[in-house]
């Protein structure tokens, strides 16, 4: 398990480069006109842990197996597509499927990549996205309120769509139900106003890595949000070298981590993400769950039939298995711990389940 990112904004920001950047691959077209990705180019993409591959090593294991993160390149938006203008209703139908969304806007200044607007304004851009966004919304809760549509809706679900509709029609974003209402509820409804996002700022490479005044603009904007700054150009570079000539080329250039080492951490955050690990001869593993997920659920997401004949789990910190070198020497270590079905599983745990026949 991992999750789905959905790469959205207006044609020619630096979407098909930056995908081609976090997914080391040449999948997407980059080219200098609008809506060159027509449909989504999608890549998968290992979480790269450090932890997993000292517990991998200890083990011995055969195969190690990262958490993975899969990104889609979305066509280009413009002003008007929840009326179907652009590509349209295909980019909001494709938007609806990933779990967040990546709002990649143009923070630098070319002659060379044209722009579909006269000037660089990435605040206005990041609104006509919003503002389509919403109108899509708007439009499906109508839809979904009709009179023999609403007879097929339970209480709860009627009244969180009601009160969504009721504040977009009022100009209002609906953030506010997240408190309201149950996450489930929430990823049920599939509103696009509602999916978490982050905020990412294409700069030109001079502007790395602290930014520009239009990435500043956008923090100042957007203060209370998930904000990431990069350049697209020089990600798809540095993925381009061999790990060694990588760091090299990151340490020379002042350049801390990658935009897919920054996305990865923001997008755990953002979804409320953990990873516990299995491992053993055959294959040490990452697996990523929701945090506050109980070790039942946790061996639910190998295998259902772990969930029901859940017995216990053996658990041990990340940083203790790495320190003591195994199960077997944790345990003897006093180390080694026996939890239930309700233990609230931790970020980093190493677990090996016990189920029933």
């Amino acid at each position: 398990m991992g999750f789905k990112c959905g790469i959205v904004g207006l044609p020619n920001v630096g979407k098909s480069t930056l995908f081609n950047a976090l997914t080391t691959s040449k999948k997407a077209q980059a080219e200098n006109f609008p809506f060159c990705t027509i449909d989504p180019n999608v890549g998968i993409v290992s979480v790269p842990d450090e932890r997993l591959s000292k517990i991998s090593a200890i083990s011995k294991s055969t195969k190690t197996i990262n958490a993975a993160i899969t990104f889609v390149d979305i066509a280009g938006l413009v002003k008007g597509a929840s009326k179907g203008e652009g590509l349209g209703n295909k980019f909001l139908s494709h938007v609806r499927e990933v779990d967040t969304i990546i709002h990649l806007t143009r923070c630098f200044d070319s002659e060379k990549i044209q722009n579909i607007n006269k000037d660089v304004d990435p605040i206005r851009d990041l609104e006509i996205i919003e503002t389509e966004i919403l109108l899509s919304d708007l439009e499906s809760l109508q839809k979904r309120l009709e009179k023999n549509n609403k007879k097929k809706l339970e209480k709860d679900e009627l009244n969180f769509l009601e009160e969504c509709e009721k504040l977009i029609s009022d100009g209002k974003k609906p953030n506010e139900l997240r408190k309201k209402y149950s996450k489930d509820l929430i990823k049920k409804s599939a509103l696009l106003s509602l999916k978490p996002r982050i905020i990412v700022c294409n700069v030109d490479e001079k502007s790395l890595p602290s930014g520009n005044k239009y990435s500043d603009d956008c923090k100042k904007k957007f203060s209370d949000e998930n904000i990431i700054v990069v350049c697209a150009d020089i990600e798809d570079q540095i993925m381009a070298l061999q790990s060694k000539d990588r760091k090299d080329f990151m340490f020379e250039s002042g350049i801390k981590s990658t935009g897919l080492d920054n996305l990865i951490k923001t997008g755990y955050s953002t979804l409320g993400l953990n990873t516990f690990f299995t491992s053993g001869p055959e294959e040490s593993r990452a697996w990523t769950i929701e945090k506050n997920s109980r070790a039942a659920d946790a061996a639910g997401v190998i295998h259902t039939d772990f969930k029901k004949k859940f017995i216990r789990a053996e658990t041990v910190t990340h940083e203790d298995f790495i320190k003591y070198k195994g199960f077997n020497e944790c345990k003897n270590a006093g180390k080694l711990r026996l939890e239930g079905k309700d233990y609230l599983v931790n970020d980093g745990d190493v677990m090996y389940f016990r189920v029933g026949s």
